[in-house]
C-alpha cells in the first residue's frame, strides 16, 4: 500500500485521469474530492462490496424464467 501525506487543497493523480483532492480535514475525518472520467465508477468500500455481493448472487442463482420453461 502506498501511503501519502497531503494537506487541505492538495491532490494526487492516478493514472493520468483520476485526481483525488483533500477538500476538508476535521478532527478524525477527511473529506476527499474525486475527478475521474464518467466511465470510472467510484464507490465507498462498503458500497462496492455490496454491489459485488449482489452480482455474485445473481450469477449463482439460475434465472426463474429459464427454469420454468422446461
Amino acid at each position: 500500500m502506498l501511503v501519502l501525506s497531503r494537506k487541505k487543497d492538495e491532490s494526487i493523480v492516478i493514472n493520468d485521469s483520476i485526481i483525488v483532492t483533500v477538500v476538508e480535514i476535521r478532527r478524525d475525518k477527511v473529506r476527499l474530492g474525486f475527478e475521474a472520467p464518467k466511465d470510472v465508477p467510484i464507490h465507498r468500500r462498503e458500497v462496492y462490496e455490496a454491489i459485488k455481493r449482489v452480482e455474485q448472487e445473481m450469477v449463482a442463482e439460475p434465472d426463474a424464467d429459464e427454469t420454468s420453461e422446461s
